[in-house]
């Protein structure tokens, strides 16, 4: 599968019409980031049932700055719409494979129920 390129106009969309979602936030002068971008390549057309994305940052300054990216490669997963993982850094494909594994895994159920239990305190 292709690498999605999210947008301010296309991220809602994506993250709600998709039920994992793995984003890489970027830049083009970061070379960490130049450096990770092949396996995260390798890793989209490995993984079924996730959509990989990124957000570059230079471009799509108000993303970055909405979800608090101080530190590029960061990852974020998002999972029927919630965020569930984000960490600044790079992975293997296989770490990557385990990551998306323990995503796919969760109780959403529990998430939501922990989510209403904190909007209520």
């Amino acid at each position: 599968m292709s690498v999605v390129e999210l947008t301010q106009s296309n991220f809602d969309e994506t993250v709600s019409n998709n039920e994992i979602v793995i984003i890489d936030f970027w830049a083009p002068w970061c070379g960490p980031c130049l450096q990770f971008a092949p396996t995260f390549k390798d890793a989209s057309e490995k993984i079924e049932g996730v959509t990989f994305a990124k957000v570059n940052t230079e471009e799509e300054q108000s993303l970055g700055a909405h979800f608090g990216i101080r530190s590029i490669p960061t990852l974020m997963i998002f999972r029927e719409s919630i965020g569930i993982f984000s960490q600044p850094g790079s992975m293997t494909v296989k770490d990557l494979e385990d990551l998306l594994s323990k995503a796919k895994s969760i109780d959403m159920n529990k998430v939501r129920k922990e989510l209403e239990s904190q909007k209520q305190s």
